[in-house]
């Protein structure tokens, strides 16, 4: 029922219980956000302008939503993947990179940060958003989960449509991580690229 989700992440484990599952999905509303592509990068992924020449601003465009440090897979909707990189390659958690940062400063809509990161026995999930009642204060939100077969949890940046968009609320959403690989990424495309504006 949400008509604009955002960006979107699931951690999960396949129903099989042999894979470890990571999706990230991105969707947008003005030219400059939809002017970009998912590129192979390492062991990761990057957004790439589509067309060089129509890249308006790439502050919060261009990033890696997706690297891996060691055996942990990271996952997020901005550059605070590189905190969290950073953070892991120093000993730290990611808890404690996410203490560092804050929603994105894109008044009025001040889209939160989310991110996830997925080791062999636990994957996490985060949500950095301003407070309703003050815009300039932040609710740093984390959730952990222990493994379950065909079963996976998804967060997101918005509840829907408006002016300003509203952000998640609530728990990550348990989702079926069902199928082989084609069938579960064609279930996600077919439930979120309809849903754009």
């Amino acid at each position: 029922a949400n008509t604009y989700p955002g960006r979107g992440i699931i951690l999960g484990r396949s129903a099989c219980g042999n894979f470890a599952v990571a999706v990230y999905f991105i969707m947008g509303r003005s030219a400059n956000s939809r002017n970009r592509v998912f590129v192979a990068d390492g062991d990761g992924i990057r957004t790439e302008a589509y067309d060089p020449s129509k890249m308006l601003d790439p502050t919060l465009i261009i990033y890696a939503p997706v690297r891996r440090f060691g055996g942990v897979t990271i996952v997020t909707n901005g550059d605070q993947t590189d905190t969290i990189f950073a953070a892991l390659r120093l000993g730290g958690t990611f808890e404690s990179a996410l203490r560092t940062r804050s929603f994105e400063p894109d008044r009025p809509n001040f889209t939160p940060r989310i991110s996830g990161i997925y080791s062999d026995d636990v994957y996490k999930l985060s949500i950095l958003k301003s407070a309703p009642q003050d815009s300039t204060a932040t609710y740093r939100q984390f959730f952990e989960y222990a493994p379950v077969f065909g079963v996976g949890h998804l967060i997101h940046t918005y509840n829907g449509d408006g002016n300003p968009l509203p952000s998640f609320t609530g728990e990550p959403t348990e989702v079926a991580v069902e199928g082989d690989i084609d069938t579960f990424t064609n279930d996600i495309a077919n439930n979120f690229s309809r849903r754009t504006n």
